[in-house]
Protein backbone atom coordinates (compact mmCIF):
# COMPACT_ATOMS: atom_id res chain seq x y z
CA UNK A 1 0.00 0.00 0.00
CA UNK A 2 1.44 3.44 -0.92
CA UNK A 3 2.79 5.49 1.98
CA UNK A 4 0.49 8.40 1.02
CA UNK A 5 -2.64 6.26 1.43
CA UNK A 6 -1.74 4.58 4.73
CA UNK A 7 -2.38 7.67 6.95
CA UNK A 8 -5.73 8.20 5.21
CA UNK A 9 -6.82 4.61 5.82
CA UNK A 10 -5.72 4.76 9.44
CA UNK A 11 -7.70 7.96 9.91
CA UNK A 12 -11.04 6.32 9.07
CA UNK A 13 -11.75 4.90 12.58
CA UNK A 14 -11.00 8.30 14.10
CA UNK A 15 -13.33 10.02 11.64
CA UNK A 16 -16.01 7.45 12.41
CA UNK A 17 -15.67 8.19 16.11
CA UNK A 18 -15.99 11.91 15.40
CA UNK A 19 -19.17 11.32 13.43
CA UNK A 20 -20.71 9.06 16.09
CA UNK A 21 -19.79 11.47 18.85
CA UNK A 22 -21.52 14.26 16.95
CA UNK A 23 -24.60 12.13 16.20
CA UNK A 24 -24.96 10.87 19.77
CA UNK A 25 -24.15 14.21 21.31
CA UNK A 26 -21.54 12.67 23.63
CA UNK A 27 -18.76 15.07 22.77
CA UNK A 28 -18.19 17.97 25.21
CA UNK A 29 -19.81 21.20 24.19
CA UNK A 30 -16.49 23.02 24.23
CA UNK A 31 -14.69 20.41 22.14
CA UNK A 32 -14.13 21.64 18.62
CA UNK A 33 -13.57 19.09 15.88
CA UNK A 34 -10.17 19.84 14.45
CA UNK A 35 -9.11 18.69 11.00
CA UNK A 36 -6.09 16.41 11.49
CA UNK A 37 -3.02 17.15 9.44
CA UNK A 38 -2.10 14.29 7.11
CA UNK A 39 1.64 13.57 7.09
CA UNK A 40 2.96 12.85 3.60
CA UNK A 41 6.70 12.69 4.29
CA UNK A 42 8.94 11.03 6.83
CA UNK A 43 9.65 14.31 8.61
CA UNK A 44 5.83 14.75 8.99
CA UNK A 45 5.65 18.15 7.31
CA UNK A 46 2.08 19.43 7.13
CA UNK A 47 0.53 20.25 3.81
CA UNK A 48 -1.32 23.44 3.08
CA UNK A 49 -4.81 24.07 4.39
CA UNK A 50 -6.41 23.76 0.96
CA UNK A 51 -4.81 20.37 0.36
CA UNK A 52 -5.81 19.26 3.86
CA UNK A 53 -9.41 20.16 3.07
CA UNK A 54 -9.21 18.32 -0.27
CA UNK A 55 -7.77 15.23 1.43
CA UNK A 56 -10.44 15.35 4.13
CA UNK A 57 -13.24 15.58 1.54
CA UNK A 58 -11.72 12.64 -0.29
CA UNK A 59 -11.62 10.60 2.92
CA UNK A 60 -15.21 11.51 3.75
CA UNK A 61 -16.38 10.48 0.28
CA UNK A 62 -14.66 7.10 0.60
CA UNK A 63 -15.37 6.58 4.28
CA UNK A 64 -18.94 5.19 3.95
CA UNK A 65 -17.90 2.52 1.46
CA UNK A 66 -14.81 1.56 3.44
CA UNK A 67 -16.39 1.70 6.88
CA UNK A 68 -19.26 -0.63 5.95
CA UNK A 69 -16.61 -3.20 5.00
CA UNK A 70 -14.87 -2.82 8.38
CA UNK A 71 -17.99 -3.11 10.54
CA UNK A 72 -20.91 -5.48 11.08
CA UNK A 73 -22.88 -3.96 8.19
CA UNK A 74 -21.86 -6.54 5.57
CA UNK A 75 -23.17 -9.55 7.48
CA UNK A 76 -26.34 -7.84 8.65
CA UNK A 77 -27.48 -6.47 5.29
CA UNK A 78 -26.82 -9.78 3.51
CA UNK A 79 -28.79 -11.78 6.07
CA UNK A 80 -31.68 -9.32 5.87
CA UNK A 81 -31.66 -9.62 2.08
CA UNK A 82 -31.71 -13.41 2.31
CA UNK A 83 -34.67 -13.19 4.67
CA UNK A 84 -36.66 -11.07 2.25
CA UNK A 85 -35.89 -13.41 -0.63
CA UNK A 86 -36.81 -16.47 1.43
CA UNK A 87 -40.15 -14.91 2.29
CA UNK A 88 -40.74 -14.16 -1.38
CA UNK A 89 -42.18 -10.72 -0.67
CA UNK A 90 -40.32 -9.12 -3.58
CA UNK A 91 -39.63 -5.51 -2.51
CA UNK A 92 -41.26 -5.70 0.91
CA UNK A 93 -39.81 -4.37 3.15
CA UNK A 94 -38.43 -1.69 0.81
CA UNK A 95 -34.70 -1.32 0.29
CA UNK A 96 -34.65 1.90 2.32
CA UNK A 97 -36.11 0.09 5.32
CA UNK A 98 -33.72 -2.84 4.98
CA UNK A 99 -30.65 -0.65 4.68
CA UNK A 100 -31.84 1.63 7.50
CA UNK A 101 -32.41 -1.35 9.80
CA UNK A 102 -29.00 -2.73 8.86
CA UNK A 103 -27.35 0.61 9.65
CA UNK A 104 -28.93 0.93 13.08
CA UNK A 105 -28.21 -2.70 13.95
CA UNK A 106 -24.63 -2.05 12.85
CA UNK A 107 -24.47 1.01 15.11
CA UNK A 108 -25.87 -1.08 17.96
CA UNK A 109 -23.25 -3.79 17.47
CA UNK A 110 -20.37 -1.35 16.92
CA UNK A 111 -21.21 1.07 19.76
CA UNK A 112 -18.81 -0.54 22.30
CA UNK A 113 -16.00 -0.37 19.74
CA UNK A 114 -16.79 3.23 18.78
CA UNK A 115 -17.00 4.22 22.44
CA UNK A 116 -13.51 2.80 22.96
CA UNK A 117 -12.27 4.84 19.98
CA UNK A 118 -13.88 7.99 21.36
CA UNK A 119 -12.48 7.42 24.86
CA UNK A 120 -8.99 6.27 23.88
CA UNK A 121 -8.35 8.35 20.76
CA UNK A 122 -10.82 11.14 20.02
CA UNK A 123 -11.18 12.76 23.45
CA UNK A 124 -7.43 12.70 24.30
CA UNK A 125 -6.63 14.12 20.85
CA UNK A 126 -9.19 16.92 21.14
CA UNK A 127 -7.89 17.84 24.58
CA UNK A 128 -4.30 17.89 23.32
CA UNK A 129 -3.05 15.05 25.55
CA UNK A 130 -1.84 12.95 22.62
CA UNK A 131 -0.51 13.69 19.17
CA UNK A 132 -2.16 12.93 15.85
CA UNK A 133 -0.03 9.82 15.30
CA UNK A 134 -0.89 8.48 18.74
CA UNK A 135 -4.58 9.16 18.14
CA UNK A 136 -4.54 7.28 14.83
CA UNK A 137 -2.79 4.33 16.46
CA UNK A 138 -5.26 4.30 19.34
CA UNK A 139 -8.24 4.52 16.98
CA UNK A 140 -6.96 1.67 14.84
CA UNK A 141 -6.67 -0.75 17.76
CA UNK A 142 -10.39 -1.27 18.63
CA UNK A 143 -11.40 -1.67 14.97
CA UNK A 144 -8.66 -4.25 14.43
CA UNK A 145 -9.70 -6.11 17.57
CA UNK A 146 -13.30 -6.31 16.35
CA UNK A 147 -12.30 -7.49 12.88
CA UNK A 148 -9.81 -10.08 14.13
CA UNK A 149 -12.39 -11.50 16.56
CA UNK A 150 -14.79 -12.13 13.65
CA UNK A 151 -12.18 -13.34 11.14
CA UNK A 152 -11.52 -17.03 10.57
CA UNK A 153 -7.92 -18.19 10.84
CA UNK A 154 -8.21 -19.86 7.43
CA UNK A 155 -9.09 -16.60 5.69
CA UNK A 156 -6.48 -14.67 7.61
CA UNK A 157 -3.80 -17.20 6.67
CA UNK A 158 -4.85 -17.03 3.02
CA UNK A 159 -4.31 -13.28 2.73
CA UNK A 160 -1.09 -13.42 4.76
CA UNK A 161 0.30 -15.92 2.27
CA UNK A 162 -0.93 -13.95 -0.74
CA UNK A 163 0.60 -10.75 0.68
CA UNK A 164 3.95 -12.61 0.90
CA UNK A 165 4.77 -11.10 4.25
CA UNK A 166 6.69 -12.69 7.08
CA UNK A 167 4.67 -15.13 9.16
CA UNK A 168 3.20 -13.05 12.03
CA UNK A 169 3.84 -14.18 15.58
CA UNK A 170 0.87 -12.32 17.05
CA UNK A 171 -2.23 -10.53 15.69
CA UNK A 172 -0.66 -7.11 16.11
CA UNK A 173 1.99 -8.05 13.53
CA UNK A 174 -0.64 -8.43 10.76
CA UNK A 175 -1.04 -5.23 8.68
CA UNK A 176 -4.50 -3.69 8.55
CA UNK A 177 -4.61 -3.92 4.74
CA UNK A 178 -4.36 -7.71 5.18
CA UNK A 179 -6.90 -7.92 8.00
CA UNK A 180 -9.67 -6.06 6.12
CA UNK A 181 -10.07 -8.42 3.10
CA UNK A 182 -9.79 -11.46 5.39
CA UNK A 183 -12.51 -10.00 7.61
CA UNK A 184 -14.81 -9.29 4.64
CA UNK A 185 -14.32 -12.81 3.29
CA UNK A 186 -15.20 -14.32 6.67
CA UNK A 187 -18.24 -12.08 6.97
CA UNK A 188 -19.51 -13.19 3.56
CA UNK A 189 -19.23 -16.87 4.49
CA UNK A 190 -20.94 -16.35 7.84
CA UNK A 191 -23.74 -14.36 6.21
CA UNK A 192 -24.33 -17.05 3.59
CA UNK A 193 -24.39 -19.74 6.27
CA UNK A 194 -27.02 -17.81 8.20
CA UNK A 195 -28.97 -17.18 4.99
CA UNK A 196 -29.00 -20.90 4.18
CA UNK A 197 -30.37 -21.66 7.64
CA UNK A 198 -33.11 -19.06 7.17
CA UNK A 199 -34.09 -20.49 3.79
CA UNK A 200 -34.74 -24.04 5.03
CA UNK A 201 -38.16 -23.61 6.78
CA UNK A 202 -39.53 -21.51 3.92
CA UNK A 203 -38.23 -24.01 1.37
CA UNK A 204 -40.13 -26.76 3.17
CA UNK A 205 -43.34 -24.73 2.90
CA UNK A 206 -42.76 -24.19 -0.83
CA UNK A 207 -42.20 -27.92 -1.38
CA UNK A 208 -45.31 -28.90 0.57
CA UNK A 209 -47.50 -26.39 -1.27
CA UNK A 210 -46.11 -27.45 -4.65
CA UNK A 211 -46.77 -31.13 -3.89
CA UNK A 212 -50.34 -30.41 -2.81
CA UNK A 213 -51.09 -28.32 -5.90
CA UNK A 214 -49.69 -30.98 -8.22
CA UNK A 215 -51.70 -33.72 -6.51
CA UNK A 216 -54.86 -31.62 -6.96
CA UNK A 217 -54.07 -31.07 -10.64
CA UNK A 218 -53.77 -27.30 -10.22
CA UNK A 219 -50.78 -27.04 -12.52
CA UNK A 220 -51.47 -23.49 -13.72
CA UNK A 221 -51.63 -21.92 -10.26
CA UNK A 222 -48.20 -20.52 -9.22
CA UNK A 223 -47.14 -22.18 -5.95
CA UNK A 224 -45.58 -18.91 -4.79
CA UNK A 225 -48.99 -17.22 -4.60
CA UNK A 226 -50.30 -19.97 -2.34
CA UNK A 227 -47.20 -20.44 -0.17
CA UNK A 228 -46.63 -16.70 0.47
CA UNK A 229 -49.48 -16.30 3.02
CA UNK A 230 -48.32 -19.42 4.87
CA UNK A 231 -44.73 -18.18 5.02
CA UNK A 232 -45.88 -14.78 6.24
CA UNK A 233 -48.09 -16.24 8.98
CA UNK A 234 -45.26 -18.54 10.08
CA UNK A 235 -42.82 -15.61 10.22
CA UNK A 236 -45.30 -13.54 12.22
CA UNK A 237 -46.23 -16.33 14.65
CA UNK A 238 -42.63 -17.06 15.58
CA UNK A 239 -41.92 -13.30 15.88
CA UNK A 240 -39.39 -13.51 13.07
CA UNK A 241 -38.00 -9.98 13.21
CA UNK A 242 -37.35 -10.34 16.93
CA UNK A 243 -35.53 -13.64 16.43
CA UNK A 244 -33.62 -12.29 13.44
CA UNK A 245 -32.41 -9.16 15.24
CA UNK A 246 -31.41 -11.18 18.30
CA UNK A 247 -29.59 -13.77 16.21
CA UNK A 248 -27.68 -11.13 14.25
CA UNK A 249 -26.54 -9.26 17.34
CA UNK A 250 -25.59 -12.41 19.22
CA UNK A 251 -23.60 -13.70 16.24
CA UNK A 252 -21.03 -10.97 16.94
CA UNK A 253 -20.64 -11.79 20.61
Amino acid sequence: MPEVIKPVVRMLPLLAACLVAWLLGDAPAHAQLRVPAIPLTEDRQSISTSLQLLALLTVLSLAPAILVMMTAFTRIVIVLSFTRQALGTQAMPPNQVMVGLALFLTLFVMTPTLQRIQKEALEPYQSGRITQGQALKAAEGPIRTFMLRQTRQRDLGLFVRMAKIERPRRPSDIPTWVVVPAFVTSELKTAFQMGFTLYLPFLVIDLVVSSILMSMGMMMLPPVMVSLPFKLILFVLVDGWHLLARGLVQSFQ
